[in-house]
């Protein structure tokens, strides 16, 4: 997996997003701390409101930069990004009023928004093997878990020596320290054959998603993924302490199982989908984390929900990692920002439904029925992805145009069948094929 570490290029866009992430890490554990300075015992209220502010943000803000970054080099928008999202850290230790928080929030999980889906649209470009690619996308797995775990032991550090505005600054070093990463390396940046306008390239991502069935299918299974991945990060904390009268600590244990599970399939993907159809695997990771749903609704104690985590985690992570390979290949290189962007969009909206749901029926309705409401949500998630993306999901595709001239240069040496003409090759959604070819 490290030797994908060789290409220059993508080794320092991985450090970038490595050192971004920590940043990331600090900010939230202070964000946490800066709520309960300003808010007391409301500190839980304005966290979920900040929380909801973020998935709006990814909502609704991922389509419409995906828009604008088709006019600009990839390179000076992703630094811009960066440069922003500093000087929203910087600005966040000085905060006296909690709508400040809130505006702050926005600002930077809007400005993440419209980095994180085109810095994922441009590891494609810069490494066009897919095994390479591959790998990359299992690294940046590995990156995102242990971040998750090494963000909060480093915080916890650091707040022995310094008090927690001061972990602000490191999310400022962090974002600093990416801009500088990004800015070393030319980038590629495939523009589009043709001008379109602003409502064609704010929706494109979307109707492009939305027309291919595999990615029909990976929303619902985004949804399958979602549905596990909040109970665990909602609830994790009512089980161990609450339920089970256990410590913070054991909480954190709680947690790095699940992490533990993710980078143990981070770990073996590359291998795996060498030899695996996508759709296996990722069928395969959202059986995994539905079973340990409905596991779970059997009342586990805290040393049988160790290894029930670490397997929610396993299957979380085969079911998501491999979504960028089906992006890839469902999409122009000019379209890929828009691809990913959409899918940022669509997945994010996933979570904005099911973290309130897990953490409202947990608390009315008993941890029991939210383990068995959201397992019967991934089951349903599944059946509709099953449906949705055909077992057979070729590449190239024979398919006929109607409306293309005889003298188009894209039916060149086509078949001519009635008024259309028919030929096969790889097979995705563009200007030219608006459509998918209906089943024959």
């Amino acid at each position: 997996m490290l030797q994908t570490l060789a290409n220059r290029t993508y080794r320092r866009l991985f450090l970038a997003q490595v050192i971004a992430l920590i940043g990331t890490g600090l900010a939230t554990v202070a964000l946490g701390l800066l709520a309960y300075d300003l808010a007391g015992a409301e500190a839980g209220a304005v966290l979920g409101t900040a929380l909801a502010i973020k998935m709006i943000a990814y909502v609704g803000v991922a389509p419409i930069a995906a828009a604008f970054s088709e006019r600009l080099p990839r390179r000076a928008m992703l630094v811009s990004l960066d440069l922003v999202r500093a000087a929203v850290a910087l600005f966040l230790p000085f905060v006296t009023e909690i709508w400040q928080v809130y505006v702050l929030i926005f600002v930077l999980q809007s400005a993440s928004a419209a980095f994180t889906p085109t810095f994922q649209a441009t590891i494609p470009d810069v490494l066009p093997d897919e095994k390479e690619y591959t790998r990359a996308l299992s690294l940046s797995r590995l990156a995102y878990d242990l971040e998750s775990v090494a963000s909060p032991m480093l915080a916890a550090a650091l707040l022995t020596v310094i008090n927690f505005h001061s972990l602000f600054s490191g999310t400022v070093i962090g974002f600093l320290a990416s801009a500088a990463f990004v800015v070393s390396v030319a980038l590629p940046s495939p523009k589009a054959t043709e001008r379109r306008g602003i409502y064609d390239r704010t929706t494109r991502g979307l109707r492009i998603y939305l027309a291919t069935p595999r990615l029909r299918g990976l929303l619902a299974l985004n949804l399958a993924v979602s549905a596990a991945g909040s109970m665990v990060i909602v609830n994790t904390v009512v089980l161990v302490q609450a339920k089970f009268g256990l410590t913070q600590s054991d909480t954190a244990v709680a947690l790095a199982a699940f992490g533990s599970g993710s980078m143990i399939a981070a770990l073996l993907l590359p291998r795996l989908l060498d030899r695996t159809p996508d759709r296996v695997a990722m069928f395969s990771g959202a059986v995994i984390l539905t079973a340990g749903l409905f596991i779970g609704a059997l009342a586990p104690n805290f040393a049988s929900l160790l290894p029930l985590w670490l397997a929610i985690g396993l299957g979380y992570s085969l079911a998501q990692t491999p979504s960028g390979r089906l992006l890839r290949r469902s999409a122009q290189p000019e379209d890929r920002p828009a691809l990913f962007a959409a899918q940022f969009a669509l997945s994010h909206a996933c979570w904005l439904i099911t973290y309130p749901l897990a953490g409202w029926l947990g608390a009315t309705v008993g941890l029991g029925t939210t383990f068995t409401a959201l397992g019967l949500i991934a089951v349903g998630a599944i059946v509709a992805a099953a449906r949705l993306w055909p077992a057979q999901d070729p590449d190239e595709i024979e398919h006929v145009h109607h409306a293309l001239a005889d003298d188009h240069p894209h039916v060149a040496g086509a078949t001519r069948v009635g008024r259309g003409h028919r030929h096969t090759h790889v097979f995705v959604i563009d200007s030219h094929h608006p459509d998918w070819p209906a089943e024959r």
